[in-house]
């Protein structure tokens, strides 16, 4: 069974599906590959589909709700990572972005292993589907710029100042 509902976050609103026992989506709702993105989940799955929260889902809007209160740094919510072998490592690698800290694309692909993995590494960023949990909006251009966010670079911003990532003075 997957559960599916939506929540007005602070920032915008958010798509959360789980299992019975995993967060599989925390992402925005009004992004440009929704639609590519709940395919994935739901070919994975292949099963039923319920408009409802669940444990999971509350646990995991408890634990937003106290990031945006800046009562919590880090989640821990059993997540299921849903795409290639690749993206799962760049997903992987982006959970070792320490809060309050920023990577540039560059920096990420050399964390692989390879930089020369830079638009691969950058194009599984952006297929990231568990925003927030898995911090993508924690990675930058290497001249310290905002780049490209599912939520917008508004809500990029929004998540970094409270993350208070030292790059204020670059909005």
């Amino acid at each position: 069974m997957l559960y599916r509902t939506e929540w007005k976050s602070p920032l915008g609103e958010l798509i959360l599906m789980a299992t019975e026992d995993k967060l599989c989506l925390c992402d925005w709702k009004y992004r440009n590959m929704r639609a590519s993105i709940d395919k994935r989940i739901l070919d994975y799955y292949k099963t039923e589909l319920r408009e409802e929260s669940n444990e999971i889902i509350n646990e995991t809007i408890h634990q937003l709700n106290d990031y945006f209160e800046k009562k919590r740094t880090e989640f821990d919510i059993p997540l299921e990572l849903i795409g290639t072998k690749f993206q799962q490592r760049v997903w992987q690698e982006l959970q070792r972005i320490p809060y309050g800290k920023t990577i540039s694309y560059l920096q990420l692909s050399k964390n692989l292993g390879d930089e020369k993995t830079i638009r691969a590494a950058a194009t599984a960023n952006g297929a990231n589907c568990i925003s927030i949990l898995i911090p993508c909006h924690r990675v930058i251009g290497s001249d310290g710029a905002l780049t490209g966010y599912a939520g917008g670079l508004p809500a990029k911003k929004k998540l970094l100042i409270i993350e208070g990532s030292g790059q204020k003075e670059l909005f």
